[in-house]
């Protein structure tokens, strides 16, 4: 069996009360979940359910107040600055919106050189890579020689996943990377994940509150409810069978281009949520 390349025990994140005497905000509330090397975890749940947390705790972005963080077997929860920078050459993270996360004033060849020229890579390989990277997201040669405003948002995404990969990660947390495109664009970044994936052996946390995009993406699938797993099992089972009463109103709600099947669920919706 192989074993987990990254692992979450029993992690509990805090944030302090807003005013004093009041007991500190607790977000994350005992999670343990685990990936393995070139695998997708889906992890779902409604908005204020603390995925996000989650995945800022793995890239060392949210303090973890107890429990640990596993990357390959070792602690990371808790690493310094220096140490951190140097798992970012492992763990990378593609953002929900691609152009808050891209510098507006550099090229695309600067965005994607500057990661490797940080890291020492030559300037004359670095632009050389970045050649590759455009042909592995689909993304036109010129494109390097300019901004990211004249990109669509499923282009400027493409660059953003380009980014991610640069140092040739392990793992990527996905943070919502789809939830702002249309829902042609939507299939199609997904699309190139999973062709990313399989040329790559990336594995994926890939965080979303819509079951159908963690259906198209995931092998596994954790719901988390309240800061809490609820429930946690192959993707198939979870979104086509799903046994938890939150995960069945997650599903509910997912839009679907069938009026009548629309109105359906929307009847179901509402009598799950008065039973």
């Amino acid at each position: 069996m192989t074993d987990p390349l990254l692992e979450l025990d029993d992690v509990v994140v805090e944030y302090p009360a807003k005013s004093r005497g009041r007991k500190p905000f607790r977000v994350l509330q005992g999670v343990s979940l685990s990936i393995a090397p070139g695998e997708t975890l889906g992890l779902v749940g409604e908005s204020g359910s603390g995925k996000t947390t989650l995945g800022r705790a793995v890239l060392g972005l949210a303090p973890v107040t107890s429990g640990e963080i596993r990357y390959a077997g070792t602690p990371v929860s808790r690493l310094g600055k220096r140490e951190r920078r140097a798992l970012s050459k492992d763990i990378q993270v593609v953002f929900q919106d691609p152009y808050t996360s891209l510098n507006p004033a550099m090229t695309v060849m600067d965005i994607l050189t500057e990661p490797l020229l940080v890291a020492g890579v030559a300037r004359a390989e670095a632009q050389g890579r970045v050649q590759k990277l455009l042909d592995r997201v689909h993304l036109p040669h010129d494109a390097a020689d300019r901004l990211p405003r004249e990109f669509s948002g499923g282009q400027r995404q493409r660059i953003a996943i380009a980014r991610a990969l640069c140092r040739d990660p392990r793992l990527i947390v996905c943070d919502e990377p789809v939830s702002a495109l249309d829902l042609t664009t939507q299939a199609r970044v997904l699309d190139l994940f999973t062709e990313i994936q399989e040329a790559t052996g990336v594995a994926y946390l890939f965080v979303t509150h819509d079951l159908s995009v963690v259906r198209h993406i995931s092998h596994r699938v954790a719901v988390l409810y309240r800061g809490e797993i609820v429930e946690t099992g192959d993707a198939a089972q979870i979104t086509e069978r799903p046994e938890h009463p939150y995960t069945k109103r997650l599903w509910l709600a997912a839009p679907v281009p069938d009026p009548k099947r629309q109105a359906q669920r929307r009847a179901e919706r509402q009598k799950a949520a008065t039973s």
